[in-house]
C-alpha cells in the first residue's frame, strides 16, 4: 500500500471541501488578555482575540498566577506520576474538595481533560452497569460520543432538548432496565440551554440516572459558579456532574463530581483515569484559586454577562445574522466552510482580529459560523471595531444581511 499517498488524499479531501484546519500561532499578552501576538512568516504583531473558551479571562488573574508560581516553586514542575503512584499531591486533594463543595456532592474525582473524563466516565459506566442504556442528546459533545460508542451496549439518540422525544424513547424500555440520561447545560456552538430539571423529572419518572456535562457553564452561572444546575437550583437533583476547569476557570483539566461510591468506582475501574499521569500541581493549584474566587465573587460573571448582551445587541442593529440564545455564545452564521475560512482569514489578516471558523463535523455541514465569546475584558471599542470588520466582510463576500439592519453608527 502506498501509505503517503493514501495520506495526502485524506488530506487533499479536507482542502477541497474548505475545512481543512490551521493554527493559529499565537501568545497572549498576560495582564492585557483579550490582546495577544500572531506569529506568522518570522514576524508577529498585536491582535485581538475573540474566540477564546478562558471566558473570564481567570488564566489571567494576579492571584490564580501567583498561586501556580507558588506550587512550581514548592513542589517544582510535574506530578511525578500517576493518582495511585505518587501523582496524588496534596494540591489535587484540595481541588477535588474544592469541587465538591462547588457542585453539593460528596466528592470529585479530576482527570487531564474533560473530553477525558467524558469518554472515560460514559465507557465505564457501562462496566459498572450490565446492560446499560444510554439515552443520549443529539447535539452532545464529541467526547460523550466517543465514551458512549467506546463503552459499547445500546444508546439511544433523543432531540436536542426535546422533552416529549426523550420521554416516548425512554417509555419504550422496561423501566428496570439501568438508564443513564446523558446532556449538556449549554450547547457550545449553539449556545442553546437544556431544560435540566425537566430532564430530572423524566428521570425520576422512568429510574434513570442523570449526566450532566457542565463544561461550557462552570464558572460563569449560578451564585458561585457552579453552573446552569445551580443557576436553576436543581443540581442536588443531578446523579453526575461532569465539568472543566479550561473555561470558566481558565486553566485546563476536567473532573466528574457525585456521590462517594460513585467516583470511587469510577477511579477504581477506568483506564483513562487509573494509566495516566496526574495534573501538574501548578495547574492544580491555580484551579483552586481561581474557583475560590470564582465562589465568592460574582463581578467577572456579571460583566461577561453585559458584555454578551451588549454584542448581541450590537450585532443584531446591524444587521448580522445571529444564531440567537440564552447564553454567552455568540454564533454568526455563514453556511459555506469555503466562505467561513475566508472570513476569519481577512479578519485577521486585515483587521487583527482572531476568529477560529467552526466546519464540519463540529457543526452539521451548512450551519458553517463563525463562534464568538466575548470576555469581561473586550471594551465598546473593541466591539466597535469587531462589527466594522464583519459587516465590510460580509458585504464584500456578498452574504446577506438581516432584514432588521439599522445604519451603523
Amino acid at each position: 500500500m502506498d501509505y503517503k499517498k493514501a495520506f495526502a488524499e485524506a488530506l487533499q479531501v479536507l482542502k477541497d471541501e474548505g475545512r481543512y484546519r490551521v493554527f493559529a500561532d499565537i501568545r497572549r499578552d498576560r495582564g492585557r488578555f483579550p490582546a495577544a501576538r500572531h506569529f506568522a512568516n518570522g514576524a508577529s504583531r498585536p491582535i485581538t482575540v475573540w474566540c477564546s473558551n478562558d471566558y473570564l479571562g481567570m488564566g489571567q488573574h494576579p492571584a490564580v498566577l501567583a498561586a501556580m508560581h507558588e506550587a512550581l516553586d514548592a513542589a517544582g514542575a510535574g506530578s511525578g506520576g500517576t493518582r495511585n503512584i505518587s501523582g496524588t499531591t496534596h494540591y489535587h486533594v484540595e481541588l477535588e474538595a474544592e469541587l465538591a463543595d462547588l457542585h453539593g456532592k460528596e466528592t470529585s474525582l479530576l482527570f487531564t481533560s474533560a473530553y477525558v473524563a467524558n469518554d472515560t466516565t460514559l465507557a465505564t459506566l457501562r462496566k459498572l452497569l450490565p446492560g446499560l442504556i444510554i439515552f443520549s442528546d443529539a447535539k452532545n459533545h464529541a467526547s460523550m460520543i466517543a465514551g458512549i460508542r467506546n463503552g459499547g451496549g445500546e444508546k439511544v439518540i433523543w432531540r436536542n432538548n426535546d422533552l416529549a422525544d426523550l420521554e416516548a424513547k425512554l417509555k419504550q424500555v422496561e423501566r428496570a432496565s439501568p438508564k443513564v440520561i446523558a446532556f449538556e447545560s449549554v450547547y457550545s456552538m449553539d449556545g442553546l440551554m437544556a431544560p435540566i430539571g425537566a430532564i430530572c423529572d423524566l428521570a425520576e419518572k422512568y429510574g434513570a440516572l442523570t449526566y450532566l456535562d457542565e463544561v461550557h457553564a462552570v464558572g460563569l452561572y449560578g451564585p458561585r459558579g457552579g453552573g446552569l444546575a445551580e443557576r436553576d437550583g436543581v443540581m442536588h437533583r443531578v446523579d453526575i456532574i461532569n465539568g472543566t476547569l479550561a473555561k470558566g476557570f481558565g486553566i485546563m483539566g476536567g473532573y466528574i463530581a457525585g456521590t462517594r461510591d460513585l467516583c470511587d468506582a469510577i477511579r477504581s475501574y477506568a483506564p483513562g483515569f487509573i494509566f495516566t499521569t496526574s495534573l501538574a500541581p501548578a495547574i492544580a493549584a491555580g484551579a483552586v484559586v481561581s474557583i475560590k474566587h470564582l465562589k465568592t465573587n460574582g463581578a467577572e460573571r456579571d460583566r461577561h454577562q453585559e458584555r454578551t448582551r451588549t454584542l448581541k445587541g450590537k450585532m443584531k442593529a446591524a444587521g448580522l445574522p445571529l444564531m440567537d440564545n440564552p447564553s454567552h455564545i455568540v454564533p454568526l452564521l455563514v453556511g459555506d466552510p469555503v466562505l467561513t475560512k475566508r472570513m476569519t482569514d481577512a479578519l485577521l489578516d486585515r483587521f487583527a482580529i482572531y476568529v477560529q471558523p467552526i466546519n464540519y463535523p463540529t457543526v452539521p455541514r451548512g450551519t458553517e459560523r463563525l463562534r464568538i465569546t466575548p470576555q469581561p475584558q473586550h471594551s465598546d471599542a473593541d466591539m466597535d471595531r469587531l462589527v466594522k470588520a464583519l459587516l465590510t466582510l460580509w458585504t464584500e463576500l456578498g452574504l446577506p444581511l438581516e432584514d432588521h439592519a439599522e445604519a451603523a453608527e
